[in-house]
Order: C-alpha cells, then sequence, then structure tokens
C-alpha cells in the first residue's frame, strides 16, 4: 500500500467520520482481540488525524518514506511543475540531486525542504506587494464588489 494513493470508498464515509470525530478528543488507544491496550503514540496520533481529516475530505492519501528516490517525473508531478522546469531547477542548484546510473534521482526530504523554501518566499514576496500596494493607498480606491461585506 505504501506509494499507491489510497481513497475512499463511498461505503466507508460513516465510518471515516465517525473516526475523525473520535480522534479529536485526544489521544486513542489500539485495543487488541484479547483487550490489551496500547496508547498510541503522538506522532502516530498525529498522522492518524491528518490521514483521517483528508481522507474525510475526499483526498487521496499517499504515505511515502522522507529518504524515497524520486524520479524528475515523480518530483515534478509532486511540485506540480513540468519535467523540464524540474531540471532547469536541479542544474541551476535549487535542489539538491544525485545520480543513479545516468538518471537524476531527488530525496523526498530535499523536495520538501525546497517546497517549503519556495512557498515562504512566494509568501513574503506576496506580504510585499499587498503591503506596498496598501501604503500607496491603492486599497483605498478599490470598491467593494458586490454583495460583499467589510470585516
Amino acid at each position: 500500500m505504501l506509494h499507491q494513493p489510497v481513497t475512499l470508498p463511498e461505503s466507508e464515509g460513516a465510518q471515516i467520520r465517525e473516526l475523525n470525530r473520535m480522534l479529536q478528543h485526544g489521544s486513542p488507544a489500539l485495543v487488541g482481540a484479547d483487550g490489551e491496550r496500547l496508547e498510541l503514540p503522538s506522532a502516530v496520533y498525529r498522522l492518524l488525524k491528518d490521514i483521517a481529516r483528508n481522507m474525510q475530505l475526499g483526498r487521496a492519501i499517499v504515505l511515502i518514506p522522507e529518504n524515497q528516490q524520486l524520479t524528475t517525473q515523480r518530483a515534478a508531478d509532486l511540485l506540480g511543475v513540468s519535467r523540464p522546469h524540474l531540471i532547469k531547477l536541479l542544474d541551476a542548484g535549487e535542489l539538491p540531486y544525485h545520480r543513479a546510473g545516468s538518471h537524476r534521482r531527488i530525496y523526498l526530504k530535499d523536495l520538501v525542504g525546497y517546497q517549503k523554501r519556495r512557498d515562504t518566499e512566494r509568501r513574503a514576496a506576496l506580504d510585499s506587494i499587498a503591503k506596498e500596494a496598501f501604503e500607496s493607498g491603492l486599497y483605498d480606491r478599490t470598491g467593494r464588489p458586490e454583495g460583499g461585506e467589510d470585516e
């Protein structure tokens, strides 16, 4: 099941909603067939909560170890960019990679690190643009859209 997307069958919707509800009430435990009880470690609990929430929202879940090596196509797909764009990032040194024979491979942990840096830089750029627009008075000239509300 590792590496393969898992989606929630419609027949299990009520069960996942109930699981998600139960997970909101504190750290759960597993109970074996013989009644033996095992408290879930907090890391497993947080992961289980995230999985249940995403499945309830209809999102597919894929578990991949962070040291997993990705092909350039898979890495590009995960970033939501084209493979040629990803190759440009690799060649520019924006994203570390290694070679497996003649093929480039990217560790998932490096891809996630790049994604976080990219998202942080994008947020900072958008904040800067919004700040400049506000200071320039551009928001004063913007009318409220029909049906909109002041916050």
